[in-house]
């Protein structure tokens, strides 16, 4: 059974943009010292809340903190739920896309109905990252 959660589709650009805004504020946290490459996330959960996270890097590069991750997180830390519509941006405040392994981590906090603004638009999860794998497919498997 493919579970979905529907998000209102009545969002307009403003919307977005208060969203993008978000980003690109928490944006400037983000610890990149060795990338000098900052990134900033923003979503919004089906609550109303608005979730937000910067990429924190280490010196053990396979360490770093991805800022979808801290969108995960802050979403779990305040109360868990579905995440609704989520942007990343860069240091330019340039809409950017999730690496792969981060639009995997989106799918399974958000589902194939997250909508995403992407480079090329305002995309649901299912285009993103079709044919997802997600915790429907180890339904049963126990």
């Amino acid at each position: 059974m493919r579970h979905s959660v529907r998000v209102e589709d009545s969002w307009d650009q403003d919307d977005w943009d208060d969203l993008r805004e978000r980003a690109v504020d928490v944006m400037r946290h983000a610890y990149a010292p060795y990338s000098d490459y900052p990134v900033g996330a923003a979503a919004r959960a089906a609550d109303g809340r608005v979730l937000v996270g910067c990429n924190v890097e280490n010196a053990a590069y396979g360490v770093v903190l991805c800022a979808e991750c801290g969108v995960v997180s802050q979403l779990h830390a305040t109360g868990g739920g579905r995440l609704t519509h989520f942007v990343c941006v860069n240091g330019e405040g340039e809409i950017i896309m999730p690496c792969g392994r981060c639009r995997q981590l989106l799918f399974e906090h958000g589902g194939r109905d997250l909508l995403v603004w992407t480079v090329s638009g305002v995309k649901p999860m299912s285009e993103v990252l079709p044919d997802a794998f997600g915790p429907d497919d180890l339904e049963g498997i126990k």
